[in-house]
């Protein structure tokens, strides 16, 4: 039987998630300020500390590119140019300021494009992060920059941004952290109430909602999956992996086909919230760093022990822990850090005997119909093995 209860608070948050633009509006109609994040691991943190909205900017199913052409090479990723085109476009006017990190070779030249593409609209606040990020060299540099974000952030708000109120920022993205990888854990046990669609939507939403609203919804939600009975569900499980995957037509493949995400290794969602901040040190801003310092296992940076295969170790661990069959990567075309990854996971993952399948993902791509013909071979064959 379906959950009355469960199924609205999915419609609240897929609303949100479907609909970014009108939350922006709102935000601007309270006089409140936002800040565009362009991908990824961004200090969130000192934005929502200062009082103003961190608004998530991970490209658009619904935009195709075209002035942002003037800009970028034809070997760009489409996440990148369609960020471009809406700053372009009038879709993010209104905004106090824009965060470029430059964290792969699209990225870093983006940041010069952005900022004369949005000049006299807001202001642009670069970001280089350190590939060597746990020593003290990082850690200085790290802190380097975080101070120059901080500062630009201040400057935007009018005023300075004090440790309490980053300390309780930091809380804030902790707390929502953990409902989300609490939440992905039980869309993988309860497939039957979260679908593929769904379970993309009530992440995505996130990116468009002030985390400590976020993080009280999703844990309301968490409670009722979580008062759930055992799932009778009898479709087969897998991993997800790439950069992002959030377009609602492709993901109804999944539902049709009879597939569950139970984990991901999905920059635009697990990712993202893979490394909480220390709470136990003296200075928030040294303990935003401490959280650079502590991630791995992304293939958009360098990974000090790569050749221990840390991050397909890891990785096969994780499909193992929730019982992925299988593993589908969503490879965004001309995006050199997964492609240059994936022999790597590819050759640990056949040996340890999980299947694995590739797909092209663009935002541009309007049609799946070979995406879905791969998609129900894949899940055939997971089916038909005995494990």
């Amino acid at each position: 039987m379906p959950n009355t209860n469960i199924e609205n608070m999915i419609a609240e948050l897929s609303e949100v998630a479907n609909h970014p633009k009108r939350q922006f509006e709102k935000f601007k109609a309270d006089g409140k300020k936002v800040i565009g994040i362009m991908p990824y691991h961004v200090p969130e943190e000192m934005v929502y500390a200062a009082g103003m909205v961190p608004m998530g900017m991970w490209g658009s199913n619904k935009k195709n590119i075209s002035r942002a052409k003037e800009y970028c090479a034809t070997f760009y990723c489409s996440l990148a140019q369609i960020d471009l085109e809406m700053l372009m476009d009038g879709t993010c006017d209104g905004m106090a300021g824009v965060i470029t990190p430059t964290p792969c070779d699209t990225l870093r030249p983006m940041s010069q494009n952005v900022k004369v593409a949005v000049e006299g609209k807001m202001k642009p606040i670069f970001f280089a992060h350190p590939q060597r990020r746990s020593d003290e060299a990082g850690k200085r540099f790290t802190m380097h920059m975080y101070k120059m974000i901080k500062a630009d952030l201040e400057e935007i708000a009018g005023a300075p941004i004090g440790d309490e109120a980053l300390w309780n920022a930091i809380k804030v993205y902790n707390r929502f952290r953990r409902a989300q990888r609490r939440f992905i854990e039980l869309a993988g046990e309860h497939p039957e109430a979260i679908s593929a669609v769904n379970r993309s939507a009530v992440l995505k939403s996130n990116y468009f909602m002030l985390k400590d609203v976020y993080a009280e919804k999703l844990e309301k939600l968490n409670e009722a999956l979580e008062a759930l009975p055992a799932s009778k569900w009898d479709g087969v499980k897998v991993m997800t992996s790439g950069i992002i995957c959030d377009n609602p037509e492709l993901l109804k493949l999944f539902d049709k086909h009879n597939i569950c995400i139970c984990c991901d290794d999905i920059a635009h969602e697990s990712r993202n919230i893979a490394t909480d901040v220390p709470e136990d040190m003296d200075d928030p801003m040294e303990a935003l760093v401490q959280q650079w310092a502590d991630t791995i296992n992304d293939p958009i940076y360098w990974d000090e022990c790569s050749r221990q295969h840390r991050r397909a170790k890891s990785l096969i661990r994780k499909a193992r822990k929730y019982g992925a069959k299988g593993m589908v990567l969503f490879m965004m075309v001309f995006c050199d850090p997964e492609e240059t990854d994936y022999p790597h996971i590819k050759d640990d993952f056949d040996i340890a005997d999980i299947p694995q399948i590739r797909l092209g993902l663009d935002h541009q791509m309007r049609s799946f119909g070979q995406i879905d013909t791969s998609l129900q071979a894949f899940a055939d064959m997971l089916a038909e093995r005995d494990y």
